[in-house]
């Protein structure tokens, strides 16, 4: 081990390892990139977390500056996960559920989330806001990158859920985050340390610039790019930090427990399930869906179906019996009360019927959990292409204003038939959220520069239709690169100033 190596050791009771297998292994997550770190640190608890902290800054005062970089399981398809310094993995030992309430729960970040909801569950209670990729992804990852899924049209986002972190700041000071008031902030801003410190700056930089912060976010319903400024400081005077590093990925501390309310699990949903000929049939759907405040409005496109039924007919026969539709819609309802759950139920074919003739309200367990199955699977699904081309995730995440729902759709697709790209859309209809999977063999020169080309032009257009380029999966190393295009060099400038 080198000299740094070894002064990280000796002061955790977690392990650092720099052997070329560990250091390759965490060199990949779900993104394109590849990077490999000098080395990996699994700590044991937040003294540990602290003590790697502080070990890297006294490194930087005599050698040089290394970074840090915060990791779960690496699903991350954006590149947040890979750094070519330390990697600070937290589920080998930092896993831990501390406490459930009738309404809370805390936990430490390197919990696998699929877990937590299964205990969540036992007590009747569950996050609404998690992933498709719940099974595998750990609660920190989801904080980091302010994580959404299937729910977030009628639940919001993991940012509303986190109440308090507990977290290491860059020079290893270990504090709470939670909501203050107005005097409350004034005795954090009397602190002779340097969280009275943050919170003095960042204060001073929120009011001074209240006008361009509150001017700076897209018209979306969900975003996850760049630094949430706009909730950090309230009109009452209350101030929270927690907003700020919840979708901050590692970048300005590293959260070391959090604490999320939870919701009551729906005792019953209702499943309808929809497919429209055209884009602009589901669009006016989406639009008028809305209004009944679903629990989910999912869709995927002709395209994933197309490469299902080619690949696996049996998966996919039953729900395109009348044809292979543009786009297919899964409705859900969650009401507890049967009643009003019925009555959405019927207000929502009444709006389908005047739309399509193809609707099903899906009764069978079975089926409910086939139909699901293809939409959370999604991204398995085309991964599995035996040709040389694969689906990659280099656009996967544009949010527009849901009135921009077949704008958008017919402008991408116009985009990929100009470059003759193969490719897949699913995602969250509800929030005008598209998770789009072009296909490329990065063994061709030409598919190389075809894929810088697409990746330009697709945000490019994003912005210009007044979408964010990352609603729920963050900016990683893909995507920070337009943040400046996103909201102007003013706001990124003040982002840059957060960080430093």
């Amino acid at each position: 081990m080198t000299n740094l190596a070894n002064a990280i050791q000796s002061k955790i009771k977690g392990e650092v390892l720099s052997d070329a297998k560990v250091r390759d292994y965490y060199s990949t997550d779900g993104s394109i990139f590849t990077i490999t770190p000098k080395h990996v640190v699994f700590p044991s608890d937040v003294k540990d977390i602290s003590q790697v902290v502080k070990t890297l800054n006294n490194n930087a005062k005599v050698s040089k500056k290394i970074g840090l970089t915060v990791r779960g399981k690496g699903t991350d398809q954006a590149g947040g996960a890979l750094g070519d310094g330390v990697v600070m993995v937290m589920p080998a030992h930092h896993y831990h559920l501390l406490k459930v309430t009738p309404t809370h729960v805390r936990v430490q970040p390197g919990a696998i989330y699929g877990d937590l909801q299964q205990i969540l569950n036992q007590h009747g209670r569950y996050l609404p806001c998690y992933p498709s990729s719940i099974a595998y992804c750990t609660i920190g990852g989801a904080v980091a990158n302010n994580a959404c899924g299937e729910h977030t049209v009628k639940y919001g986002s993991t940012r509303d859920y986190t109440e308090s972190l507990q977290i290491v700041l860059s020079n290893g000071e270990v504090i709470t985050t939670r909501r203050l008031s107005a005097r409350q902030l004034a005795q954090k801003k009397k602190l002779n340390t340097f969280e009275g410190k943050i919170y003095r700056e960042l204060d001073h930089l929120i009011t001074y610039n209240i006008r361009k912060i509150n001017e700076a976010p897209p018209h979306v319903t969900k975003n996850s790019a760049g630094y949430d400024l706009w909730d950090v400081k309230r009109p009452d005077g209350s101030f929270d930090l927690t907003p700020l590093i919840v979708g901050s990925q590692g970048t300005l501390a590293v959260v070391s427990e959090i604490v999320l309310r939870t919701e009551p699990m729906p005792s019953d949903t209702s499943l309808i399930r929809v497919n429209f000929k055209d884009l602009t049939q589901a669009g006016e759907a989406a639009e008028k869906l809305r209004a009944l405040n679903p629990s989910a409005l999912e869709l995927v496109d002709h395209h994933l179906l197309e490469f299902l039924q080619a690949t696996n007919p049996g998966r996919v026969a039953e729900f395109v019996g009348n044809g292979m539709p543009a786009v297919m819609f899964l409705v859900e309802f969650d009401d507890k009360s049967a009643w009003r759950r019925k009555q959405k139920v019927i207000k929502a074919l009444k709006i389908l019927r005047h739309i399509t003739k193809d609707i099903e309200v899906v009764h069978d367990p079975i089926n409910i959990q086939r139909l699901w199955r293809i939409r959370r699977s999604a991204a398995a699904i085309i991964w599995k292409s035996k040709t040389k081309a694969k689906a990659l995730p280099i656009i996967e995440d544009a949010a527009v204003p849901v009135g921009q729902f077949v704008p958008f759709l017919k402008n991408a697709y116009k985009l990929f038939d100009t470059h003759k790209i193969k490719f897949a859309v699913w995602g969250h209809a509800g929030d005008a959220n598209f998770h789009i999977q072009p296909f490329f063999d990065l063994a061709k020169k030409s598919d190389q520069i075809k894929l810088f080309k697409v990746v330009e032009e697709f945000y490019s257009m994003v912005i210009a239709m007044g979408g964010t380029t990352a609603g729920e999966h963050n900016d990683g190393r893909l995507r920070a690169p337009f943040l400046p295009q996103l909201y102007g060099q003013d706001m990124y400038q003040l982002f840059k100033q957060v960080k430093d």
